[in-house]
């Protein structure tokens, strides 16, 4: 049985355009709530944000309050908490890394390849959602392509279209550590979604940088979004990187594409220092401390103090 059904007719979306999907999840021993407030408790410090869920579409960073309890906590009080938490890169762990590696494989020869790779898909990652009610996650966009698995409760995702430059800037694609994910968003821009109602059990493919904004019903619900990314989003995401850093030592960057020389240099720049950088980042206290050096204290604005009784 796969992990991921996609109806053959919709494959032909695949990767360009976001369509519904099935899944079949609902009730794995790694994704129940007591597993999911055990992995807030293992994961590093950095890979676990959470807030309140009372947000807007159109939500302004500074103005998002905080929820005073510890990650395992807000999991476990998730009926009552009023919060949103995102456990990030749970891949790092090695049975996680196994149920996605499965999830993306039986997606891939559902849609006609041998396995993910040979669907291009690279570098995976996994980042599971629990929010209590009401909880809305404002206007913004991710920078990899993700099948979406609703695990429980009910969820609405409004889906924008990536191309439309009314909506989201150039700049505003550009993206570096300690650049809040939140865009602006302003209510004109709804006639323009696509809304996708999921129940657990539903899911949807999300193509790489789409914009959205997400609602949950009147309950709590998790959901995890299962990503990779092509050797075009690589790229692309190593461009808006360098763009990003240039833009904010006052000099502004052309769009990707428009000048492929030029954007030839800087992936290669970017892909150099990565690779040196690389193997400092494996310790939780030492990404830390780089993304303050390069990026200043705002770049850890996830983080939070530790919480009272």
């Amino acid at each position: 049985m796969e992990l991921i059904v996609i109806d053959k007719d919709k494959a032909a979306l695949f990767p360009h355009r976001p369509f519904a999907i099935r899944h079949n999840l609902i009730g794995h021993p790694l994704l129940t709530l007591d597993a999911l407030a055990a992995l807030a408790g293992r994961l590093d410090a950095d890979r676990v944000e959470y807030n309140s869920g009372k947000l807007r579409p159109n939500q302004r960073p500074e103005d998002v309050p905080a929820v005073n309890l510890a990650p395992e906590d807000v999991v476990r009080r998730i009926e009552t908490a009023d919060a949103w938490m995102v456990l990030k890169n749970v891949e790092t762990l090695p049975e996680y890394r196994r149920l996605i590696e499965e999830a993306l494989d039986g997606a891939a020869r559902a849609m006609g390849y041998p396995d993910a790779r040979a669907a291009g898909m690279l570098d995976f990652e996994g980042f599971i959602f629990v929010a209590s009610a009401l909880a809305v996650t404002p206007f913004h966009m991710d920078y990899e392509e993700n099948f979406f698995v609703h695990l429980a409760g009910d969820k609405a995702m409004h889906v924008f279209d990536n191309s439309d430059r009314t909506l989201v800037r150039e700049p505003e694609m550009e993206i570096y550590p300690g650049k809040h994910r939140n865009l602006y968003y302003e209510p004109a821009f709804e006639s323009r979604a696509q809304v996708f109602e999921m129940k657990p059990g539903d899911g949807l493919f999300l193509p790489y940088t789409w914009p959205h904004w997400v609602r949950t019903g009147n309950r709590w619900a998790a959901s995890m979004a299962i990503t990779w990314k092509s050797k075009r989003d690589v790229r692309l995401n190593s461009l808006y990187f360098v763009n990003a850093v240039l833009r904010k030592a006052g000099w502004a960057q052309p769009a990707p594409g428009r000048h492929k020389v030029w954007d030839a240099v800087k992936v290669g720049g970017y892909t150099a220092a990565r690779a040196a950088i690389e193997p400092f980042r494996r310790s939780e206290g030492m990404r830390r401390r780089l993304r303050a050096l390069f990026f200043g204290r705002k770049a850890n604005y996830y983080y939070r103090e530790t919480p009272q009784p």
